[in-house]
């Protein structure tokens, strides 16, 4: 194909630089290149016309041979339309969008072909956007359970079901696709053709909107708010309807009760004694009294006609005008109702609900009014009740969301402090002669041990922690708490503890319980800068479920009160979520009074706070009672330290397998190390010189480290396994089946967790040693 000279209409393309004009000969080879072609594609027209249309495509385009296809469909077809990935001159991408046309001579024969492009990156990216955000909230609507969200095609057949409608009207979606809407209106509305009409509504009017009985999937019937609204695409054109159905049955039923207790209450008759019932003329002066007045007020009919109503109210009211307002409002409204506090004759308050009907002549001159007045304290003292607990619940659902997010963190922050913790272990075994390198190890060491107690705290917050618990007296131990508690306190601070002998055993994990004490110890001690009262006191108590945390049962209530500044009521609330604190910037991490909440929930328990500005806070924390003797853990026998075994160490980050296996190597033992649950299985299959089995539970793969060590034991029942772990949930089911060791732990830990897996077979097999031994046993020097 002839490149034609260049002229005015050349110019004129040339100035096209948001586009790119370019022409290809017969074989595909650039023949002519425009500006805007140079602009986009990056190419000078020198070094496009030496270039085949291929070499515009990417290199995966050009494998498979797009180019070429695309020219013969051009070829064959007239023209082809261009979108797809190209290529410019350095290496960058754009998206193009354009056409191919064949330019054949008069005679029919192909000399060439003409190519329009232009750049549609940004509108390729807007509509992956748009389809990302398209996804997101199909999603959202998915997963929406208080609503049924269901798309309805033109002819009213359901499209899309999300879990909503699953749970309101029983239907799975697979029930559901493809039948009509009229599947959940009643057989009565489905004869009167409802369904169509509501349908032709919404399409008329933008919008339908009704209440109505529906029908579940078993036949049980429900009242139902619905909504339907009409989709069109962005032509107009209707694409079908949305349709949203909520389940109103409950707040019908009260509307109904109340609506019933209405109409029961204005037709009450004077004999009736639970209601108020009497006439007022058109000044407020009582002109009749009936048998429920006297019964709810006190007053005779002798002692109260032609008095003035006003005298039911208080002192308050009435200097702020509410009894004229409320006939005022009667008169121009027709009707009056209200709550509120009401006097009786001996002077005590009752809460009142009440009503007033303007009277009027049939020629519309008023009359008086009629008043109606019902005792509603009990009423009332229930919908506080119920409002309370309904304050409680939000509040321990919000801080059960806390401690799922912070407990989550813990397991990839334990096993970093692992690899820290362990590495400076082993270290500080070759550096014992350098003071330098020692003193820079202990600030290692205090480091993670600070990262380990950050992530104990988020653990017992989040109900997560992995605890002992086990039979304990608190008056046995109340010198060693008093002890414990006493070494946090300054000496402005006066302890004072009384833990009476009949306390009931508890049972708590000890370590955990004591943290929890100095957690409180702590902020009380904050709380009292000048200095002041910190008291320690315990009791008995039986709880019927309806006190605190709505715990049944018998407890010990233990409290630790102190005379500080308080808190403010605002704050009281906030607590026990974790990282909130009041003190400054490193003056505390937030968590303490989180570690306290979470440990009273995993023990079964509940923790209380009462507060009072400038008087000061008491904390109860409440312990469940142990049916077993308590029990002194400090006596329990040493476990014995084993001597050199073949241990298989299973983990599947490298930094811990590493620092694991070297501390193993430590301690003396001969170590295997698997990456992955199978691999383990693989290698125990391998080597029957295998003595225990030491292995992380959280790992990729089709096996955790539980699954992996249930095969082992169900392959070699008497080999004994170790579990570690940073967290996990599966720690918490395991109970007693396999021992398990909390990362970071140290030589020690390590040791005596192994020892304790070996047991009577180390002791018998005399394989009793101590680390020196243990690591001379490894260097090949044991004697």
């Amino acid at each position: 194909m002839s490149t034609p000279p260049p002229g005015p209409a050349s110019n004129l393309v040339d100035l096209v630089s948001d586009h790119a004009l370019y022409g290809l000969d017969a074989e595909g080879h650039i023949s002519q290149w425009s500006g805007g072609a140079a602009h986009l594609y990056g190419y000078a027209e020198a070094e496009a016309l030496r270039l085949h249309y291929s070499q515009l495509f990417t290199a995966e385009d050009r494998t498979s041979g797009s180019a070429e296809r695309l020219l013969e469909f051009a070829a064959a077809e007239g023209r082809a339309e261009i979108e797809g990935w190209r290529q410019r001159r350095g290496g960058g991408r754009f998206w193009a969008d354009g056409v191919v046309r064949s330019v054949r001579d008069e005679a029919g024969v192909l000399v060439g072909y003409v190519a329009v492009v232009r750049d549609a990156t940004r509108r390729r990216q807007t509509q992956e956007a748009l389809a990302l955000s398209e996804r997101r909230f199909r999603l959202l609507v998915e997963e929406v359970v208080d609503y049924a969200i269901v798309m309805l095609d033109l002819n009213g057949l359901v499209s899309s079901w999300n879990r909503g409608a699953e749970l309101i009207t029983g239907y799975a979606r697979e029930e559901v696709i493809g039948r009509h809407v009229a599947l959940f209106d009643t057989p009565e509305d489905r004869r009167a053709a409802a369904p169509a009409r509501a349908l032709e509504s919404a399409l008329r009017d933008g919008r339908f909107e009704t209440e109505g009985w529906r029908v579940r999937k078993g036949g049980e019937r429900f009242w139902a708010s619905i909504v339907v609204n009409p989709i069109h695409d962005d032509d107009g054109g209707l694409l079908g309807f949305a349709k949203i159905i909520r389940d109103t049955t409950e707040r019908r039923k009260a509307q109904e009760a109340l609506a019933e207790s209405e109409r029961q209450f204005r037709t009450l008759v004077s004999g009736v004694v639970d209601y108020s019932i009497f006439m007022l003329d058109p000044n407020g002066i009582v002109t009749n009294w009936n048998a429920g007045a006297q019964h709810i007020k006190g007053y005779a009919a002798g002692e109260i006609v032609g008095q003035h109503f006003s005298r039911f109210y208080t002192e308050e009211d009435r200097a702020a005008g509410v009894p004229l307002r409320a006939l005022k409002t009667a008169t121009d409204q027709g009707r009056y109702e209200a709550e509120g506090w009401r006097v009786r004759k001996d002077g005590s308050l009752f809460w009142a609900s009440v009503i007033i009907d303007r009277i009027r002549e049939a020629d519309g001159s008023l009359i008086g009014f009629a008043k109606i007045t019902r005792d509603i304290t009990e009423k009332r003292n229930a919908q506080l009740e119920l409002q309370r607990a309904h304050e409680q619940l939000a509040q321990s659902q919000k801080l059960e969301a806390l401690g799922k997010l912070t407990g989550g963190v813990a397991h990839d922050f334990n096993n970093l402090l692992m690899v820290v913790s362990g590495q400076a272990q082993l270290l500080r075994r070759k550096v014992r002669d350098d003071a330098r390198a020692v003193r820079a190890l202990d600030a290692i060491e205090a480091a993670a041990h600070r990262g380990e107690d950050l992530t104990r705290h988020l653990l017992s917050f989040a109900r997560r922690q992995r605890l002992t618990p086990a039979p304990t007296s608190l008056t046995e131990r109340s010198a060693g708490l008093r002890e414990l508690l006493a070494a946090s306190l300054p000496a402005t601070v006066r302890l004072e503890t009384n833990l009476p002998d009949g306390l009931w055993p508890v049972t708590v994990d000890a370590g955990e319980f004591e943290l929890a004490l100095l957690n409180l110890t702590v902020n009380a001690r904050d709380a009292m800068p000048k200095g002041g009262v910190l008291s320690l006191t315990a009791e008995n108590v039986t709880l019927d479920g309806h006190g605190p945390g709505n715990l049944r049962g018998d407890f010990v209530a233990l409290s630790l009160a102190d005379t500080g500044s308080g808190i403010a009521p605002d704050i009281l609330p906030k607590v026990f979520d974790p990282f909130f604190t009041t003190k400054d910037v490193n003056k505390g991490t937030g968590l303490g009074l989180s570690q306290v909440f979470g440990f009273a929930q995993q023990s079964g328990g509940h923790i209380a706070v009462d507060s009072e500005l400038g008087l000061g806070t008491r904390f109860t924390l409440y312990l469940p009672r142990s049916s077993k003797a308590p029990v002194d853990l400090d006596e329990a026998e040493p476990t014995p330290l084993p001597g050199s075994v073949r241990i298989l160490l299973v983990e599947d980050n490298p930094e811990v397998a590493d620092v694991a296996a070297r501390m193993l190597e430590e301690l003396g033992h001969e170590v295997r190390v698997a990456s992955s649950g199978l691999a383990a299985l693989a290698l125990l299959e391998r080597e029957a010189q295998i003595d225990l089995i030491f292995s992380d539970i959280v790992m990729a793969g089709e096996l955790d480290g539980l699954d992996m060590a249930r095969q082992a034991r169900e392959r070699r029942p008497d080999l004994p396994v170790v579990l570690a772990t940073g967290y996990s949930e599966a720690a918490a089911r395991i109970g007693e089946e396999f021992p398990i060791l909390r990362k970071p732990y140290r030589l020690a830990d390590l040791n005596r967790a192994i020892a304790a897996a070996l047991g009577r077979r180390a002791v018998d097999r005399g394989q009793l040693v101590d680390l020196d031994t243990a690591r001379r046993v490894r260097n090949g020097n044991g004697k």
